[in-house]
């Protein structure tokens, strides 16, 4: 095949891999292939032949796999370090702003943190306003809580 056709293969195998890395966020797993096309399109425009451009993209491709996969491994491992979602405030204590109406017809408030949630006592006493309380799971819109007295 032409050399000159090998350039502009190289080329788009590279743009290819890194924008199925794009899409597949986190996987770091075509990166590296990106990376060993790209210096597999230098090696075609520099004038060299298929054999070192083929040689550039499996080489530079398997370092950079070597090189990347303990980071992608750490990230998968660590998880997130900040709390995300409503979960996070599980175990977190709050005050309770207003209480629950006795016949269940308005939910009470809790400020946890700096936000205000629906509140709902564990074992269905009377939260008192001012109270303390400790999250004890989050079911929609509400915290689920226990005095902590």
């Amino acid at each position: 095949m032409d050399p000159e056709v090998w350039r502009w293969i190289w080329l788009g195998a590279a743009a290819l891999f890194v924008i199925g890395e794009i899409a597949m966020t986190g996987a770091f797993f075509l990166l590296p292939f990106g990376v060993g096309a790209t210096a597999a399109t230098v090696v075609a425009f520099a004038g060299a032949g298929e054999v070192w451009s083929w040689l550039a993209f499996v080489s530079v491709s398997a370092a950079a796999f070597a090189g990347l996969r303990p980071m992608a491994r750490r990230m998968a491992r660590g998880g997130n370090p900040v709390g995300v979602g409503a979960d996070r405030l599980v175990g977190e204590t709050g005050v309770v702003t207003s209480e629950p109406e006795a016949d269940g017809t308005r939910l009470g408030t809790v400020r946890i943190g700096r936000e205000d949630w629906h509140v709902e006592s564990e074992s269905g006493s009377p939260l008192a306003s001012g109270a303390t309380v400790e999250v004890v799971r989050i079911e929609g819109t509400r915290a689920v809580v226990r005095p902590t007295d």
